[in-house]
């Protein structure tokens, strides 16, 4: 499979500017012929605080949409994030009201300003990972692991399963930024039968040497190649310092960014990670009932 990542600079907060850049970079991977194309962490609008409930979008998302009919034109696979604002519906009936009291007790998505109620309604915020094939919305994946700053806006998601591309019969692993920081995410979704990890990625300076050695260790640790796509340029309250990368299965950069825009496109061969499992039998080894 041909796949790409656009190392684009986001523009903070300038929502249409980036869409309409994104989707130019889009089609130049398109036209040298990705079948998957990655983009950054919250593309669109960059952690746009200063206008973040104003920006969020709900799905069906306007950015979506235009993503979608990209998607289906070119008879593609999309992913990246964005901010997604989710409203949920109060349930007024007997059996509804107790079922809720009994989710907003246990849930730890329910803590902070980044909730809010409207009335009968409760709204969420998420950075939300989407997987789009072939013009079709085929899976989404809400951050689990918010950095910092991100944990006042943003609602934790709760679920970490691979994402199934319907048309090319794969499944894929997607975590996003922060979360290369917890190998446990990656571990996981390669347990669940990913084929290949995604990470999008505002990867900040001055950790350039951290994110080289974790996009690797990620790849080489779970025998899984590994697309990492990380934005570049300034916002203002960071500087960026691109170097995203394609992975093969043995931890060998295929293709690397480097510090400025730019699309990167590499063919990956999928079936390769089983030729270095059974090289390097990590999986067999395991000791399940020491950890």
């Amino acid at each position: 499979m041909k796949v790409a990542c656009v190392q684009m600079d986001v523009q903070q907060c300038m929502k249409q500017k980036n869409l309409n850049k994104a989707l130019s970079m889009a089609a130049e991977a398109a036209e040298k012929g990705a079948e998957l194309i990655v983009l950054p962490e919250v593309f669109s609008t960059g952690f746009c605080y200063e206008n973040f409930y104003r920006i969020a979008e709900s799905l069906p998302s306007p950015t979506l949409e235009n993503l979608l009919c990209f998607s289906e034109t070119r008879d593609c696979i999309l992913m990246g994030s964005l901010i997604e604002k989710a409203v949920v519906v109060k349930d007024t009936s007997e059996k509804g009201i107790a079922e809720r009291d009994i989710a907003e007790k246990s849930s730890p998505e329910n803590t902070g300003s980044k909730d809010r109620k409207d009335g009968e309604n409760s709204t969420f915020y998420y950075n939300l990972g989407f997987c789009i094939e072939s013009g079709k919305l085929v899976g989404t994946y809400r951050k689990t692991h918010p950095f910092k700053s991100e944990n006042s806006y943003f609602s934790k998601g709760d679920s970490i399963e691979p994402i199934l591309l319907k048309k090319h019969k794969l499944k894929i692993g997607f975590e996003l930024c922060y979360e290369l920081r917890f190998p446990e995410v990656a571990r996981k979704l390669t347990l669940a039968g990913s084929d290949l990890l995604i990470t999008t990625a505002a990867f900040p300076n001055p950790r350039s040497d951290h994110w080289k050695t974790l996009i690797k260790a990620r790849a080489i640790e779970n025998q899984i190649p590994h697309i990492a796509c990380n934005r570049t340029g300034k916002a203002p309250d960071a500087s960026y310092f691109g170097g995203s990368a394609i992975i093969d299965a043995w931890g060998e950069v295929k293709a690397d960014a480097g510090h400025k825009e730019c699309v990167i496109v590499s063919k990956l061969d999928l079936n390769h990670k089983e030729e270095v499992r059974d090289s390097i039998p990590v999986f067999e080894d395991r000791r399940t009932e020491l950890y």
